[in-house]
């Protein structure tokens, strides 16, 4: 009862505080045009630029390879890891996800490696450890060490995963099953749980404000047609 409780709470915060998050940027005013350049002319090169960047991550690459191939190994892992975590909440399990499995088995390698060189960074790179605070320390290595705990349950001590999709199919439907009392398992899911609370607080929140950026997301197109803030809009219009 106290995981499902601690998973209850930690969701209705994650979602709650995301939403929130997400609107606050959605009302965030954007009174000049200041897409970084060489910047799209069309909607259509926005949307082929912001896939660039949120897939392979482009202006990072142009602008520190190590900084890139961590980050890239961190971010491709972690999303493999979590596509094959999704069998715990479909039934029947999805094809693709099926798909994924065996892929996603040795991602959390990939993603383990990306964040150990992420956090090796913070201390051997003299800039970057002078503006590094606290929290950047922890959260990779409550990232690492959730990451570590998954791969202890995945090659050593490998927990009772059919009453574990039970616990959590019930928890989506508010039937209560009893959850396997592997130390690994627990300590794993209270460190998922701590990331899904302090998700909405932290810089990981860059996952949705990328696409909110504006230095990323406009068109660079002020010759061809006039950009007036929507509280500048509303102004004119009642002038």
């Amino acid at each position: 009862m106290i995981y499902a409780g601690l998973f209850y709470i930690a969701t209705v915060l994650l979602v709650v505080g995301l939403i929130y998050k997400i609107f606050d940027y959605s009302r965030t005013p954007a009174p000049l045009l200041i897409p970084t350049t060489p910047a799209p002319t069309t909607k259509p090169g926005v949307v082929y630029r912001m896939a660039k960047e949120v897939v392979v991550f482009e202006s990072l690459f142009k602008s520190n390879k190590w900084i890139w191939v961590f980050g890239w190994l961190f971010h491709f892992g972690l999303f493999l890891v979590l596509a094959r975590h999704l069998r715990y909440f479909t039934q029947p399990v999805w094809f693709w996800v099926d798909i994924v499995q065996p892929f996603g088995k040795y991602a959390s390698i990939m993603m383990v490696i990306g964040l150990a060189g992420l956090l090796a960074r913070r201390f051997l790179v003299d800039r970057v450890r002078y503006i590094s605070t606290p929290s950047d320390y922890l959260i990779l290595v409550l990232l690492l060490a959730i990451g570590a705990s998954g791969m202890v349950m995945t090659f050593v001590a490998h927990t009772d995963i059919i009453s574990l999709k039970e616990f959590f199919m019930g928890l989506m439907y508010f039937d209560i099953q009893p959850l396997p009392q592997d130390p690994p398992l627990l300590v794993h899911l209270a460190l998922v749980a701590t990331l899904m609370v302090i998700f909405p607080i932290s810089k990981l929140l860059h996952a949705p404000g990328v696409f909110f950026s504006p230095t990323r997301n406009q068109v660079d197109n002020p010759r061809e047609h006039r950009h007036v803030a929507a509280w500048a809009a509303r102004l004119e219009r009642n002038n």
